[in-house]
């Protein structure tokens, strides 16, 4: 661990690169246990969140385990194995309990109405999947954290929760499905350019148009960081500075930046960009009919990130349903970054695990070609699977943000990850986030992993306010009821 004593000479104490919501939460967090802690947040983009965190760049599920089947897996013996759902689900709630304390000591100003009370569903069809969601079910009901699950096998029962999915089906066909009414809808957006706002309020520098180029670590442990102002006006020149501490939540960004630092933890690491796009619709006739998130199974051979739901979405208070994701590929890493960007990030340490990758997932290769190859036609089929009475001219096509799934080396060359890869240099000074899903929910338990790992020796002192924040880090309590009345939008959160 360097010492970063503030008799090393630096600019700023911590440097986040990226205006998403993991930058955004770690602000959050620095500015309320360190508040004499410079920091500085720099994007490169005109605006906030306007990659990943953008709320139509994302499905905006409070990805809590309550409808995800890939967070239940079946084992050999037809057990379901629900460790990873118990996880998940638990590093959620202590996100909300984060923005619980921010809403309730005025520090989310704008941010009102980010959250929505939207039941999470999932739905299947069939007689072996009726049967596994049956066993998924009784095996997580008996969890404390998944006690209200609801199922049921009878159509009309599953009309009253969302009509959508049985209106003009085959009632020859076995269908079943599970409800949470607790589920939560988010927009990410949002709540991180109300952290931004507020850390900004309280000392923080943002400066928007301002894209980190280089990093280089000196002898005394702290970063020179050199950024190119990307203003139409803006000085043609790039300006250096220097930074105690560097996070790189850059998104898909973040794999090269973190190259480009030279730290050995980011050897072998590469990246595997998908881009996604999803059918919207904003027809009120129809928005009124579906107020859920409704996840179902994803085909054989697709990967996790691709398993289509049916989604309420609501976005600066209007409501609209989202269906997809219909996966692409394209050699960005940002939504608005370079085709030249997989090229650039191939380095002798990560060509063989990216090789291995290809190797091995000629699966996934041939399914992203026949997402790539459908038409509408298609698409309007797979969205019928969930909404038979869906009609192409009610749906419009929109393109969803690009995420750049993590490569690493392993045992056989390397593995393809679905989640997400906390990078951090040995001695603390610098960690950057790789992958994407489900990231944005569980952003406060990933930047509590970061604080732990990249400041111990503060870890300790830190804990008592860390507890008041969020009560179940010290294995408390908090009044889930008094979070949803400050921070949801109760205009769309109405039982149908």
């Amino acid at each position: 661990m360097v010492e970063r004593a503030k008799s090393v000479t630096a600019d700023v104490d911590v440097l986040l690169v990226g205006g998403g919501i993991m930058s955004a939460t770690l602000a959050a967090l620095v500015s309320e246990l360190e508040p004499s802690w410079s920091i500085e947040i720099h994007e490169r983009r005109d605006g906030l969140a306007q990659e990943s965190s953008n709320a139509w760049n994302n499905a905006g599920t409070g990805h809590a385990a309550l409808c995800e089947l890939n967070y239940t897996p079946e084992r050999a013996d037809g057990s379901i194995d629900i460790t990873k759902a118990v996880t998940i689900n638990e590093q959620f709630e202590i996100s909300r309990e984060l923005w619980n304390h921010l809403s309730t000591h005025d520090r989310l100003p704008g941010g009102t109405g980010f959250l929505s009370t939207t039941p999470h569903m999932t739905f299947v069809r069939g007689e072996e999947n009726v049967d596994y969601l049956r066993r998924r079910f009784e095996t997580l009901r008996k969890h404390p954290l998944f006690s209200d699950l609801e199922f049921s096998t009878d159509p009309e029962q599953i009309a009253l929760w969302a009509p959508l999915l049985v209106t003009d089906r085959d009632p020859a066909q076995p269908i079943a499905a599970t409800r949470a009414a607790a589920g939560t809808d988010v927009d990410f957006g949002a709540l991180a350019s109300s952290m931004v706002t507020d850390s900004v309020e309280r000392g923080a520098r943002l400066h928007l148009e301002s894209e980190v180029t280089k990093l280089k670590q000196r002898r005394d442990g702290t970063w020179r960081v050199t950024v190119r102002d990307r203003r139409w006006n803006g000085h043609r020149r790039a300006r250096t500075l220097t930074a105690r501490f560097v996070f790189i939540g850059a998104g898909g960004g973040a794999l090269r930046l973190l190259q480009r630092s030279g730290i050995p933890e980011a050897k072998g690491f590469g990246g595997f960009p998908i881009s996604g796009q999803f059918l919207r619709t904003t027809n009120p006739e129809i928005v009124a009919q579906h107020q859920a998130k409704v996840y179902g199974k994803a085909d054989i051979g697709a990967p996790p990130m691709s398993v289509p739901h049916l989604d309420t979405r609501v976005v600066d208070g209007e409501t609209a349903l989202l269906f997809g994701p219909y996966a692409g590929w394209s050699m960005k890493f940002l939504k608005h970054g370079s085709w030249t960007d997989l090229l650039r990030s191939i380095r002798p340490g990560n060509i063989v695990p990216m090789l291995a990758v290809g190797a091995k997932n000629t699966g996934l290769v041939k399914y992203l070609v026949g997402e790539v190859t459908a038409g509408d036609t298609a698409r309007l089929r797979t969205l019928r699977a969930f909404m038979p009475t869906a009609h192409p001219r009610d749906w419009e096509l929109i393109t969803a943000g690009q995420r750049v799934q993590v490569i690493k080396k392993a045992k056989g060359g390397g593995v393809l990850e679905f989640g997400t890869e906390l990078v951090t240099s040995a001695d603390g000074t610098m960690s950057g986030l790789l992958g994407a899903s489900p990231g944005a929910s569980t952003a406060v338990a990933t930047m509590l992993d970061l604080l732990e790992r990249c400041f111990p020796e503060r870890s300790d002192a830190w804990q008592p306010r860390l507890r008041q924040m969020m009560p179940s880090l010290g294995g408390g309590t908090w009044d889930e009821s008094f979070e949803l009345d400050q921070l949801v939008d109760e205009t769309v959160g109405t039982e149908r």
